[in-house]
Protein backbone atom coordinates (compact mmCIF):
# COMPACT_ATOMS: atom_id res chain seq x y z
CA UNK A 1 0.00 0.00 0.00
CA UNK A 2 2.75 2.47 0.56
CA UNK A 3 4.40 1.96 -2.65
CA UNK A 4 1.09 2.43 -4.16
CA UNK A 5 0.81 5.56 -2.77
CA UNK A 6 4.14 6.55 -2.77
CA UNK A 7 4.49 6.16 -6.78
CA UNK A 8 1.36 5.75 -8.23
CA UNK A 9 2.43 5.71 -11.87
CA UNK A 10 4.22 2.85 -10.81
CA UNK A 11 1.73 1.20 -9.65
CA UNK A 12 -0.65 1.43 -12.43
CA UNK A 13 2.47 -0.01 -15.04
CA UNK A 14 2.60 -2.84 -13.05
CA UNK A 15 -0.92 -3.21 -13.22
CA UNK A 16 -1.16 -2.66 -17.06
CA UNK A 17 1.83 -5.64 -17.66
CA UNK A 18 0.18 -8.10 -15.01
CA UNK A 19 -3.28 -7.27 -17.09
CA UNK A 20 -1.78 -7.36 -20.43
CA UNK A 21 0.61 -10.48 -19.28
CA UNK A 22 -2.87 -12.25 -18.20
CA UNK A 23 -5.05 -11.57 -21.11
CA UNK A 24 -2.22 -12.20 -23.92
CA UNK A 25 -0.13 -15.03 -22.53
CA UNK A 26 -2.44 -16.81 -19.89
CA UNK A 27 -5.91 -16.67 -21.07
CA UNK A 28 -5.63 -15.32 -25.20
CA UNK A 29 -3.10 -18.05 -25.63
CA UNK A 30 -2.91 -21.29 -23.15
CA UNK A 31 -6.48 -21.22 -21.85
CA UNK A 32 -8.41 -19.53 -24.60
CA UNK A 33 -6.40 -19.32 -27.77
CA UNK A 34 -7.69 -18.33 -31.38
CA UNK A 35 -9.19 -20.79 -33.00
CA UNK A 36 -9.18 -21.09 -37.10
CA UNK A 37 -13.36 -21.33 -38.41
CA UNK A 38 -14.09 -20.98 -42.10
CA UNK A 39 -10.83 -20.84 -43.23
CA UNK A 40 -10.12 -21.26 -46.98
CA UNK A 41 -7.37 -23.56 -48.45
CA UNK A 42 -5.34 -20.56 -48.52
CA UNK A 43 -5.08 -20.70 -44.78
CA UNK A 44 -4.43 -24.24 -44.67
CA UNK A 45 -0.65 -25.49 -43.87
CA UNK A 46 1.83 -26.63 -47.29
CA UNK A 47 1.21 -30.18 -46.20
CA UNK A 48 -2.47 -30.13 -45.66
CA UNK A 49 -3.03 -27.67 -48.96
CA UNK A 50 -1.05 -30.56 -50.95
CA UNK A 51 -3.37 -33.26 -49.80
CA UNK A 52 -6.13 -31.27 -50.73
CA UNK A 53 -5.00 -30.04 -54.50
CA UNK A 54 -4.42 -34.41 -55.03
CA UNK A 55 -8.05 -34.92 -53.71
CA UNK A 56 -9.33 -32.75 -56.46
CA UNK A 57 -7.14 -33.84 -58.95
CA UNK A 58 -7.84 -37.49 -58.27
CA UNK A 59 -11.65 -36.76 -58.66
CA UNK A 60 -10.92 -34.71 -61.70
CA UNK A 61 -9.25 -37.64 -63.32
CA UNK A 62 -12.20 -39.87 -62.12
CA UNK A 63 -15.55 -37.52 -62.91
CA UNK A 64 -14.13 -35.17 -65.68
CA UNK A 65 -16.32 -32.48 -63.87
CA UNK A 66 -14.13 -28.97 -64.85
CA UNK A 67 -16.22 -26.32 -62.74
CA UNK A 68 -15.49 -28.09 -59.54
CA UNK A 69 -12.31 -27.95 -60.53
CA UNK A 70 -12.43 -23.95 -60.98
CA UNK A 71 -14.27 -24.08 -57.83
CA UNK A 72 -11.45 -25.45 -55.35
CA UNK A 73 -8.25 -24.15 -57.29
CA UNK A 74 -9.15 -21.02 -58.28
CA UNK A 75 -8.68 -17.56 -56.77
CA UNK A 76 -6.86 -18.60 -54.25
CA UNK A 77 -3.10 -19.39 -56.50
CA UNK A 78 -4.47 -23.25 -56.29
CA UNK A 79 -2.89 -23.61 -60.41
CA UNK A 80 0.62 -22.58 -59.11
CA UNK A 81 0.29 -24.58 -56.04
CA UNK A 82 -0.43 -27.66 -58.04
CA UNK A 83 2.43 -26.75 -60.63
CA UNK A 84 4.84 -26.82 -57.17
CA UNK A 85 2.95 -30.66 -56.93
CA UNK A 86 4.24 -31.49 -59.94
CA UNK A 87 7.56 -30.69 -60.45
CA UNK A 88 8.48 -32.83 -57.19
CA UNK A 89 6.99 -35.58 -57.16
CA UNK A 90 8.51 -38.86 -58.70
CA UNK A 91 4.73 -40.43 -60.05
CA UNK A 92 4.24 -39.40 -63.52
CA UNK A 93 0.68 -40.34 -63.37
CA UNK A 94 0.33 -37.27 -60.05
CA UNK A 95 2.42 -35.15 -62.19
CA UNK A 96 0.14 -35.29 -65.53
CA UNK A 97 -2.67 -34.85 -62.96
CA UNK A 98 -1.70 -31.98 -61.23
CA UNK A 99 -0.61 -30.22 -64.34
CA UNK A 100 -4.37 -30.95 -66.26
CA UNK A 101 -6.10 -29.13 -63.38
CA UNK A 102 -3.21 -26.20 -63.18
CA UNK A 103 -4.30 -25.69 -67.12
CA UNK A 104 -8.28 -26.03 -66.46
CA UNK A 105 -7.58 -23.38 -63.80
CA UNK A 106 -5.25 -20.68 -65.52
CA UNK A 107 -5.79 -22.04 -69.47
CA UNK A 108 -2.16 -22.97 -69.82
CA UNK A 109 -1.09 -25.08 -67.30
CA UNK A 110 2.89 -24.88 -65.92
CA UNK A 111 4.08 -23.34 -68.77
CA UNK A 112 5.41 -20.03 -67.82
CA UNK A 113 5.11 -20.68 -63.98
CA UNK A 114 7.90 -20.76 -61.91
CA UNK A 115 7.06 -23.97 -60.16
CA UNK A 116 10.75 -23.30 -57.82
CA UNK A 117 9.46 -20.50 -55.83
CA UNK A 118 6.15 -20.06 -53.84
CA UNK A 119 3.58 -18.34 -54.39
CA UNK A 120 4.01 -14.91 -53.09
CA UNK A 121 0.41 -13.66 -53.55
CA UNK A 122 -1.43 -16.37 -51.41
CA UNK A 123 -1.52 -16.38 -48.12
CA UNK A 124 -0.13 -18.97 -46.28
CA UNK A 125 -0.51 -19.91 -42.57
CA UNK A 126 2.52 -20.78 -40.73
CA UNK A 127 4.15 -24.04 -41.06
CA UNK A 128 2.73 -26.68 -38.52
CA UNK A 129 0.27 -24.97 -37.39
CA UNK A 130 -2.44 -26.77 -36.48
CA UNK A 131 -5.14 -24.32 -35.15
CA UNK A 132 -5.02 -22.28 -32.44
CA UNK A 133 -3.16 -19.10 -32.32
CA UNK A 134 -0.74 -18.14 -35.55
CA UNK A 135 1.69 -15.94 -33.74
CA UNK A 136 4.92 -17.19 -32.74
CA UNK A 137 6.24 -17.07 -29.53
CA UNK A 138 9.07 -15.15 -30.18
CA UNK A 139 7.22 -12.84 -32.38
CA UNK A 140 4.70 -12.42 -28.94
CA UNK A 141 7.43 -11.85 -26.91
CA UNK A 142 8.50 -8.86 -28.99
CA UNK A 143 4.91 -7.49 -29.13
CA UNK A 144 4.81 -7.61 -25.40
CA UNK A 145 8.21 -6.14 -25.17
CA UNK A 146 6.89 -3.17 -28.09
CA UNK A 147 4.05 -3.04 -25.41
CA UNK A 148 5.99 -2.34 -22.46
CA UNK A 149 8.19 -0.37 -23.98
CA UNK A 150 5.71 1.83 -25.19
CA UNK A 151 3.68 2.06 -21.61
CA UNK A 152 6.94 3.31 -19.92
CA UNK A 153 7.59 5.88 -22.61
CA UNK A 154 3.66 7.05 -21.86
CA UNK A 155 4.32 6.88 -18.01
CA UNK A 156 7.91 9.13 -17.91
CA UNK A 157 6.56 10.86 -20.67
CA UNK A 158 3.12 12.51 -18.55
CA UNK A 159 5.14 12.64 -15.22
CA UNK A 160 7.77 14.56 -16.71
CA UNK A 161 5.52 17.04 -18.06
CA UNK A 162 3.60 16.89 -15.13
CA UNK A 163 6.54 17.95 -13.31
CA UNK A 164 7.72 20.80 -16.39
CA UNK A 165 4.21 22.04 -17.44
CA UNK A 166 2.99 23.26 -14.23
CA UNK A 167 6.38 24.66 -12.64
CA UNK A 168 6.02 22.78 -9.43
CA UNK A 169 8.63 21.20 -8.03
CA UNK A 170 8.73 18.18 -5.37
CA UNK A 171 11.82 16.90 -3.68
CA UNK A 172 12.64 14.78 -0.07
CA UNK A 173 14.54 12.25 1.59
CA UNK A 174 17.40 14.69 2.67
CA UNK A 175 17.48 14.58 7.12
CA UNK A 176 16.91 17.97 8.66
CA UNK A 177 20.01 20.44 9.87
CA UNK A 178 19.07 21.53 12.88
CA UNK A 179 16.20 20.89 15.87
CA UNK A 180 12.56 21.63 15.96
CA UNK A 181 11.39 24.88 16.78
CA UNK A 182 8.33 24.03 19.10
CA UNK A 183 8.45 20.81 21.31
CA UNK A 184 10.17 22.06 24.28
CA UNK A 185 13.40 22.01 26.15
CA UNK A 186 12.76 18.50 27.70
CA UNK A 187 11.27 16.58 24.85
CA UNK A 188 14.19 14.71 22.79
CA UNK A 189 13.27 14.69 18.72
CA UNK A 190 14.98 12.25 16.13
CA UNK A 191 15.21 13.71 12.58
CA UNK A 192 13.77 12.38 10.08
CA UNK A 193 13.29 13.84 6.50
CA UNK A 194 12.86 16.94 4.99
CA UNK A 195 10.45 17.51 1.73
CA UNK A 196 10.22 20.06 -0.21
CA UNK A 197 7.37 21.03 -2.47
CA UNK A 198 6.42 24.45 -5.01
CA UNK A 199 2.93 25.51 -5.34
CA UNK A 200 3.15 27.75 -9.09
CA UNK A 201 0.52 29.80 -10.75
CA UNK A 202 -1.96 27.39 -12.66
CA UNK A 203 -1.12 24.09 -10.94
CA UNK A 204 -5.14 23.97 -9.76
CA UNK A 205 -4.62 20.21 -9.03
CA UNK A 206 -1.79 21.27 -6.60
CA UNK A 207 -1.65 18.55 -3.45
CA UNK A 208 1.37 17.30 -2.59
CA UNK A 209 1.55 14.84 0.15
CA UNK A 210 4.97 12.75 2.24
CA UNK A 211 5.07 9.61 3.95
CA UNK A 212 7.07 9.64 7.20
CA UNK A 213 8.88 6.90 8.04
CA UNK A 214 11.73 6.35 10.87
CA UNK A 215 14.98 4.44 9.64
CA UNK A 216 13.65 1.27 9.62
CA UNK A 217 11.10 1.98 7.53
CA UNK A 218 8.04 2.07 9.88
CA UNK A 219 5.59 4.30 8.73
CA UNK A 220 4.65 7.13 11.43
CA UNK A 221 2.71 9.06 9.79
CA UNK A 222 2.06 11.36 7.00
CA UNK A 223 2.17 15.81 5.88
CA UNK A 224 1.11 17.14 2.91
CA UNK A 225 0.35 20.55 1.46
CA UNK A 226 -2.80 21.67 -0.84
CA UNK A 227 -4.38 24.51 -2.01
CA UNK A 228 -7.43 25.77 0.73
CA UNK A 229 -9.18 28.71 -1.04
CA UNK A 230 -8.97 30.66 -4.89
CA UNK A 231 -10.34 34.11 -4.88
CA UNK A 232 -11.76 35.25 -8.43
CA UNK A 233 -13.80 32.86 -11.23
CA UNK A 234 -10.90 33.34 -13.60
CA UNK A 235 -9.22 29.85 -14.51
CA UNK A 236 -6.28 28.85 -13.50
CA UNK A 237 -7.03 29.53 -10.01
CA UNK A 238 -5.81 32.74 -7.94
CA UNK A 239 -4.55 30.38 -4.67
CA UNK A 240 -5.38 32.69 -2.20
CA UNK A 241 -4.65 30.28 0.73
CA UNK A 242 -2.69 27.04 1.47
CA UNK A 243 -3.05 24.59 3.87
CA UNK A 244 -0.46 22.64 5.48
CA UNK A 245 -1.28 19.15 7.62
CA UNK A 246 0.05 16.78 9.44
CA UNK A 247 -1.27 13.17 10.40
CA UNK A 248 -0.07 11.04 13.37
CA UNK A 249 -0.81 7.66 13.31
CA UNK A 250 -0.61 7.68 17.27
CA UNK A 251 -2.52 10.86 17.59
CA UNK A 252 -6.51 11.12 16.41
CA UNK A 253 -6.18 14.37 14.94
CA UNK A 254 -5.24 16.06 11.14
CA UNK A 255 -3.37 19.22 12.36
CA UNK A 256 -3.79 21.84 10.40
CA UNK A 257 -2.62 25.37 9.22
CA UNK A 258 -3.80 27.93 6.83
CA UNK A 259 -0.79 29.74 5.08
CA UNK A 260 -2.95 33.02 3.89
CA UNK A 261 -1.61 35.36 1.56
CA UNK A 262 -1.53 39.32 2.94
CA UNK A 263 -5.11 40.14 1.19
CA UNK A 264 -6.59 36.94 3.02
CA UNK A 265 -5.40 37.47 6.09
CA UNK A 266 -6.20 41.18 6.67
CA UNK A 267 -10.47 40.00 5.15
CA UNK A 268 -12.15 39.32 7.79
CA UNK A 269 -15.14 37.91 6.09
CA UNK A 270 -12.33 35.26 4.18
CA UNK A 271 -10.42 34.64 7.36
CA UNK A 272 -13.89 33.89 9.08
CA UNK A 273 -14.40 31.25 6.09
CA UNK A 274 -11.48 29.55 6.38
CA UNK A 275 -10.91 29.20 10.08
CA UNK A 276 -12.38 25.97 10.29
CA UNK A 277 -10.18 24.43 8.22
CA UNK A 278 -6.92 25.47 10.42
CA UNK A 279 -5.12 28.06 12.48
CA UNK A 280 -4.96 31.29 9.77
CA UNK A 281 -1.11 31.62 9.95
CA UNK A 282 -0.06 34.82 7.22
CA UNK A 283 2.46 33.64 4.81
CA UNK A 284 5.92 35.39 4.73
CA UNK A 285 8.90 34.66 3.28
CA UNK A 286 11.37 32.50 5.65
CA UNK A 287 8.98 32.27 7.91
CA UNK A 288 8.60 28.53 9.93
CA UNK A 289 5.40 27.02 10.75
CA UNK A 290 5.08 24.40 13.43
CA UNK A 291 2.52 21.52 13.33
CA UNK A 292 2.79 19.12 16.18
CA UNK A 293 1.17 15.88 17.36
CA UNK A 294 1.28 13.06 19.90
CA UNK A 295 4.62 12.24 18.68
CA UNK A 296 5.76 14.36 15.63
CA UNK A 297 7.15 17.70 14.73
CA UNK A 298 6.92 19.40 11.12
CA UNK A 299 8.48 22.72 10.75
CA UNK A 300 7.32 24.36 6.98
CA UNK A 301 9.69 27.25 6.36
CA UNK A 302 8.18 30.15 3.38
CA UNK A 303 11.52 29.56 1.58
CA UNK A 304 10.09 31.92 -1.87
CA UNK A 305 7.06 33.93 -2.00
CA UNK A 306 6.17 35.39 -4.84
CA UNK A 307 2.45 37.35 -5.61
CA UNK A 308 0.61 37.35 -8.61
CA UNK A 309 -0.40 40.78 -10.40
CA UNK A 310 -3.85 41.86 -12.37
CA UNK A 311 -6.89 43.06 -11.73
CA UNK A 312 -7.42 41.47 -8.34
CA UNK A 313 -6.24 43.41 -4.93
CA UNK A 314 -2.65 43.64 -4.68
CA UNK A 315 -1.42 40.77 -2.55
CA UNK A 316 -4.18 38.45 -2.88
CA UNK A 317 -3.11 35.80 -4.69
CA UNK A 318 -0.23 33.76 -4.94
CA UNK A 319 2.56 33.46 -8.07
CA UNK A 320 4.93 30.89 -6.52
CA UNK A 321 5.21 29.51 -2.86
CA UNK A 322 8.46 26.94 -1.90
CA UNK A 323 7.37 25.22 1.10
CA UNK A 324 9.83 23.06 2.62
CA UNK A 325 8.35 20.51 5.20
CA UNK A 326 11.16 19.48 8.19
CA UNK A 327 9.79 16.26 9.89
CA UNK A 328 10.76 15.07 13.49
CA UNK A 329 10.26 12.28 16.18
CA UNK A 330 9.57 12.81 19.43
CA UNK A 331 11.51 9.84 21.47
CA UNK A 332 9.51 8.07 23.98
CA UNK A 333 6.55 5.67 25.01
CA UNK A 334 2.75 6.48 23.64
CA UNK A 335 -0.07 5.43 24.44
CA UNK A 336 -2.64 4.68 21.96
CA UNK A 337 -4.71 7.84 21.67
CA UNK A 338 -7.77 8.52 23.99
CA UNK A 339 -10.14 8.79 21.48
CA UNK A 340 -13.12 8.22 23.93
CA UNK A 341 -12.22 11.38 25.74
CA UNK A 342 -12.23 13.61 22.76
CA UNK A 343 -15.25 12.61 21.26
CA UNK A 344 -17.06 15.73 21.90
CA UNK A 345 -13.92 17.88 20.34
CA UNK A 346 -14.35 15.13 17.06
CA UNK A 347 -18.20 16.03 16.59
CA UNK A 348 -17.45 19.68 17.45
CA UNK A 349 -15.40 19.58 14.52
Amino acid sequence: MDMIRKRPDIAVLVSFILGLVIGLVVLGWGIWPVQWTDAGPAQLAKADQARYIRTVAELYSHQGDQQKVRDALGGWGGDAAACQLAATTADPADAARLEAVAAIVNGQGCAGIDAAAPDATSPQAPEGAEGGSSLNPIWLLLLLLVILGAAIWIVMNRRNALMAGDGASKSYGDIPDAAPVAGGDDIVTTPLARFQSTYSFGHDSYDDSFSIENANGDFLGECGVGISESIGAESPKNVTALEVWLFDKNDIRTVTKVVMSDHAFFDEALKAKLAPKGEPVLAREDETIVLETATLIINVEIKNLQYGTGSLPPQSFFEQVTLELSAWAKEGDFEAPDIEGRVDEIMNY
